[in-house]
């Protein structure tokens, strides 16, 4: 059992501690802080409920500040899911201090925090990983043994994009998107990078075009109705990623535009198309279009053919999910990562993998920038596939 502090009690926190408490067995929250107190008063109300209904979980400590936490020598791993420019100075802070570090994505907001965060844990020999953990999920997990069996062939690209008007529409405290560390591609933008490298493998390179479309933001959620967002990053970024494998896929992220269908996720190969279930998710449809399927439907130009307006993807065949963990499973990754501090193994949702998709999403405004293609300088391998172990919530 590995005891887990966590840092940050907003909107995330709900989710990590139903599935803490829940459904993973092989580790245990001690101790929770946020910088308003009352968060972390529902953190610890939740667990005493969640013990009252008979869940095992033990009673939580509320610490008065994030050193206090990193102090407790019950602490093995600390969770990470303040606001995103706030990730580097507590991660920073508790590998200093001899913890271990599990953080919300990204990594960090730059590549100069993530690189110094990361010579830290080399030194002290910490283990770091983060969120998105998605990928571990049942659906994305299909996608790459579909992908790896060669159900469409060789890979020759992937189209993904998330449209939409940002989430000061329902989310409680909505500023931070639109400040350094966030807009589209650091915030949602994680998912669907780290999605496409464990399907695609390593990147080499990226061109990108980015904007900011409006300078102010008005909230039209509770409780900040009516308040207005001084916006600071881009929030429209659409660029293209090479592959060393010789793939390329198209990206686009914006909170900028009216619209209803998305996310959009499809990788293509020489023996057919695959439409990918939503990133942000772990379960959700896989669609699967082969040329046997082109063969059999109607002999005519397909621009004139008839189509669903209502379902694109109405001659694709759906593939039954191979793997566990479909529903909302966050804190898989933590879980994985505290399996291999005790097992010796590495984890898959590891600091390599977060620092080659920081590198990926930031250099779309350098290339913006500088009108130039983006060599990256970081390497990434898979890790290994997930294992249908025979119990939910113990990890390989």
């Amino acid at each position: 059992m590995v005891n887990i502090a966590m840092i940050g009690c907003g909107a995330i926190s709900g989710i990590y501690l139903k599935n803490i408490t829940e459904t993973y067995r092989e580790i245990q929250l001690v101790g929770v802080c946020d910088l308003i107190p009352e968060r972390a008063q529902k953190a610890h109300d939740f667990v005493e409920a969640q013990k009252a209904k008979g869940i095992a979980c033990e009673s939580v400590k509320i610490y008065k500040d994030m050193h206090e936490a990193f102090a407790d020598p019950d602490v093995q791993v600390v969770l990470n899911i303040t606001r995103p420019y706030e990730h580097f100075a507590v991660s920073k802070a508790a590998l200093l201090a001899g913890k271990n570090v599990y953080s919300e994505k990204p990594l960090a907001v730059d590549m100069e925090e993530a690189t110094e965060i990361l010579a830290i844990a080399k030194e002290k020999n910490l283990h770091v990983g983060g969120a998105p953990d998605t990928f571990m999920g049942a659906g994305i997990q299909t996608c790459r043994k579909l992908i790896d069996d060669g159900v469409i062939g060789d890979v020759i690209g992937a189209n993904v994009a998330m449209i939409g008007h940002g989430p000061e529409t329902w989310h409680p405290d909505p500023d931070f998107f639109y400040k350094r560390g966030g807009g589209p591609m650091l915030d949602m933008g994680p998912y669907y990078v780290t999605a496409l490298i464990n399907l695609l493998g390593e990147a080499k390179g990226v061109m990108g075009m980015t904007k900011k479309s409006f300078s102010d933001r008005i909230i039209t959620s509770e409780p900040h109705y009516g308040e207005h967002i001084d916006v600071t990053t881009d929030t429209y970024l659409t660029g293209s990623i090479l592959f060393s494998s010789g793939a390329i896929a198209q990206i686009f992220t914006t909170f900028d535009v009216y619209y209803t269908m998305q996310p959009h996720f499809e990788v293509y190969g020489t023996k057919g198309t695959l439409a990918v279930p939503d990133p942000n998710t772990f379960g959700g449809s896989i669609l699967l279009y082969r040329p046997e399927d082109h063969a059999n439907g109607p002999a005519t130009d397909p621009g004139l053919a008839k189509r669903s307006a209502t379902d694109p993807y109405v001659h694709f065949k759906e593939i039954p999910l191979m793997f566990d963990y479909r529903e909302n499973s966050r804190a898989l990754g933590l879980s994985d990562m505290c399996k291999a501090i005790e097992t010796g193994r590495n984890w898959r949702a590891n600091y390599k993998q977060q620092l080659h998709v920081l590198e990926i999403m930031t250099s779309f405004s350098k290339s913006s920038a500088s009108g130039k293609f983006i060599e990256l300088t970081t390497k990434f391998e898979r890790a290994e596939p997930m294992k249908n172990n025979p119990m939910h919530g113990i990890l390989d």
